[in-house]
């Protein structure tokens, strides 16, 4: 009897340490497979700004976008991750009420020459967590990028890319998209899908670059009334922007933190980052409903193919960060006044004499912001994290959250952009401007069987 009773107790321990161990690859490859799927957000950033470009500005615009991806991989890795684990509390860098935030925390888990960060057996999470961040960091730089092209230089632009995605917006991820952060713990902030630390913040870095980079030449005449500046290819642009729809599902993925591990926050559910429920169905919903009604709003609105397709993933961006808590029909009026009011922001930008060429402060600056306040019109009264006694989701909590990110990003976007500009690092000459990037910076043609040599797509006042 008792050599039974060893037997089961041994298969049953047996039985047990496999299912752990199926659980903690299942949660590995989950989170490994966010990684490429955001991946194919870049496809689309690239597609979508060289497309934008005109033809003698398409090589140096995609150029600019890839080298800031590269750059971002190991600047992350030496200090933006640390960033997120040492700063939630404030700059102190004390421990928060998780107890998983603070200077030691930080170098435990996160310092550039310390054992978790690299090859370790016994660790499957912090190197596809790591991951999936660094993806959300190159993310803020594509958004930046698309609204500086045809007259950055690429040295400038690299610089700001690194600032964004390896300093700034996981600054705010680490207040607001983090347990111990201080705006979740002190006003209830919720930001689930990160409309405020991703793209508001990459957003209002943008306006800030754009005041001091200045229009492009021939955008605006001398009555102050702006011509358009089409780029060379509609189709590449549209096929950019459904990649980018397409990458949000891992990017919304990676917001999830997987059931069952020492790390989780349960063991039975989904959760999002602040250890409240979710579920994949849920959010599947909601994608879905925010995507339809941005579209539908843009394009009634404007009945212009590229508005409708940024329409789409603004309405996206309009329920990310309550994306766990709408209710479907819901989500689609939400995701449908974002997609009213881009287009209707992008027009004012406009007008301030800025030249924001794919309109990336409407839609992700302001339809961020807006994204951060609808969930305190209509999810206020939720719980803002699992622990007993947490504060509640309130509309106080959600504007003083965007206010933070919007300053977060605007404030440092403009005075490193100011400084790039007085050293003469910010803007390429007029001249190579008015001949193009490709042939000054590449130096090679994007369609050199198309176009005669010496010939440029050129501007109204070229």
């Amino acid at each position: 009897m008792e050599e039974q009773i060893a037997a089961l107790a041994a298969e049953l321990a047996a039985l047990k340490d496999a299912t752990a161990g199926m659980n903690r690859t299942a949660a590995e490859t989950f989170y490994w497979l966010t990684i490429p799927l955001m991946v194919l957000i870049h496809a689309g950033f690239l597609s979508y700004e060289m497309g934008a470009s005109r033809a003698k500005n398409a090589l140096a615009s995609g150029i600019k976008n890839i080298l800031a991806f590269a750059f971002i991989i190991p600047t992350f890795y030496y200090v933006g991750w640390f960033i997120y684990w040492a700063f939630p509390t404030g700059f102190t860098m004390s421990a928060g009420p998780a107890g998983i935030s603070g200077l030691d925390y930080a170098i435990a888990a996160a310092s550039p020459v310390g054992s978790a960060m690299g090859p370790n057996v016994a660790d499957s999470a912090t190197g596809v967590f790591f991951g999936a961040f660094a993806m959300f960091a190159a993310t803020t730089a594509s958004i930046m990028s698309g609204s500086l092209i045809e007259r950055i230089q690429i040295v400038g632009f690299t610089i700001l890319a690194i600032v964004l995605g390896s300093f700034v917006w996981i600054l705010g991820a680490a207040w607001g998209w983090h347990a111990d952060g201080w705006l979740v713990t002190t006003l209830g902030y919720h930001d689930f899908g990160a409309a405020g630390v991703v793209h508001a913040i990459a957003g209002f870095f943008t306006l800030g670059v754009l005041i001091n980079l200045g229009a492009r030449v021939g955008k605006f005449n001398p009555d102050g009334t702006a011509n358009a500046i089409s780029g060379h290819s509609m189709p590449s642009a549209l096929v950019g922007l459904m990649l980018i729809i397409a990458g949000f599902w891992g990017f919304l993925m990676g917001c999830v933190i997987f059931p069952g591990e020492a790390w989780s926050w349960g063991q039975g559910i989904f959760a999002t980052i602040y250890g409240t429920p979710v579920t994949l169905s849920a959010m599947t919903f909601n994608i879905l409903m925010g995507f339809a009604g941005g579209a539908i709003a843009a394009w009634v609105m404007t009945h212009d193919p590229f508005w409708m397709m940024s329409g789409a993933l603004g309405g996206i961006i309009s329920v990310a960060a309550g994306l766990d808590l709408y209710w479907p029909p819901m989500a689609f009026v939400i995701a449908a006044i974002g997609g009213i009011i881009m287009p209707l922001v992008a027009g004012f930008v406009e007008k301030m004499k800025i030249d924001d060429a794919v309109g990336a402060v409407a839609l992700h600056g302001v339809v961020g912001l807006w994204g951060v306040v609808a969930v305190g019109i209509f999810a206020a009264g939720y719980p803002a994290l699992a622990s007993e006694g947490a504060p509640t989701i309130t509309l106080y909590g959600q504007v003083i959250g965007a206010l933070v990110m919007a300053a977060l990003g605007f404030v440092p976007g403009y005075v490193v952009s100011f400084v790039l500009k007085k050293l003469g690092m910010l803007r390429v000459p007029k001249e190579s401007e008015i001949i193009g990037l490709d042939k000054v910076k590449v130096p090679i043609s994007a369609y050199p069987e198309f176009l005669m040599p010496g010939t440029s797509s050129t501007s109204p006042a070229e």
